[in-house]
């Protein structure tokens, strides 16, 4: 088994990259800036290319049996936009995969992005879906309720002092862990489900979840309750006065605050494990 990796060095990319290793599976992975994977330069291949230029990933798939990928934008910061990476840059790596004749194509994409196409970044995500459930090619598309490095903003409000909640901070989550989730995506190579909603082992409300953040920090708990028209008009003036680029972050992540994020449960891993390690970095 031969598998590639892209979007590597990102948050999940990196777990996905170690557990393969560990796993002794034939690993290669795509990256703009190999020098962040130089700890696996005797373990994995390291090939060097710009996923949204098309000519870079000439090969890339050649002898390769499955990719996995979680391409995507985050906090990017060189003026692209979702759909140069989220949709465009995977639609590169699956034309090269389709070329190749791979076997098993994976993506990860986010929960309940379907239901969420008003938001420009699950807009490129879903049309990239829709190409690949088109493509011919067998697939896979995990669809996680979000990443413990998300709930890092909780653990920095907590140490600021205040957590600030929508509503009554009812509503729910059960984020998953990078390795939990790496886990998920690898197992998908030998699995026959096209689409997979994952997360984590515990369903919390965001007043739970900011107590584990206070707790984390030693600081006593004080939580301000904003009102749900509040992030109506927070994403009106956002995307007023903010570049595109740095307006779609805040749209998306202003908007899954305000609604349920929970899938079936897997890993072991907890958000209080998480924001203890974060101290003791």
């Amino acid at each position: 088994m031969r598998v590639l990796v892209a979007g590597s060095t990102g948050y999940l990319g990196q777990f996905i990259i170690e557990n393969l290793v560990e796993q002794g599976i034939d690993t290669t992975a795509i990256a703009r800036n190999p020098a962040k994977l130089e700890r696996y330069q005797n373990k994995i291949k390291l090939l060097e290319a710009e996923v949204t230029q098309p000519e870079t990933l000439t090969n890339c798939c050649k002898g390769i049996d499955a990719v996995i990928t979680s391409l995507g934008i985050t906090r990017q910061k060189d003026g692209l936009s979702y759909m140069d990476v989220d949709y465009q840059a995977n639609m590169n790596l699956l034309a090269e995969a389709k070329r190749s004749g791979v076997k098993k194509f994976i993506y990860v994409s986010v929960l309940h992005g379907d239901k969420l196409k008003h938001l420009a970044i699950c807009q490129a995500k879903e049309k990239f879906v829709e190409a690949l459930m088109k493509s011919g090619l067998d697939y896979s598309v995990i669809r996680p309720t979000g990443f413990f490095s998300d709930m890092n903003e909780f653990y920095n409000m907590a140490q600021s002092g205040r957590i600030y909640l929508f509503g009554k901070g009812q509503y729910r989550s059960n984020p998953i862990h990078g390795d939990d989730l790496a886990k998920v995506c690898i197992k998908a190579i030998n699995d026959n489900k096209q689409q997979i909603d994952i997360g984590g082992p515990e369903i919390l409300t965001q007043v739970e979840l900011a107590n584990i953040a206070f707790s984390a920090v030693d600081k006593p708990i004080t939580v301000s309750y904003i009102p749900n028209w509040v992030q109506k008009s927070l994403l009106s003036l956002c995307r007023l006065f903010l570049s595109r680029v740095k307006y779609g972050p805040i749209e998306f992540f202003l908007t899954v605050l305000t609604i349920d994020m929970v899938a079936p449960i897997s890993g072991k891993q907890t958000l209080n494990e998480h924001f203890k390690s974060l101290k003791s970095e």
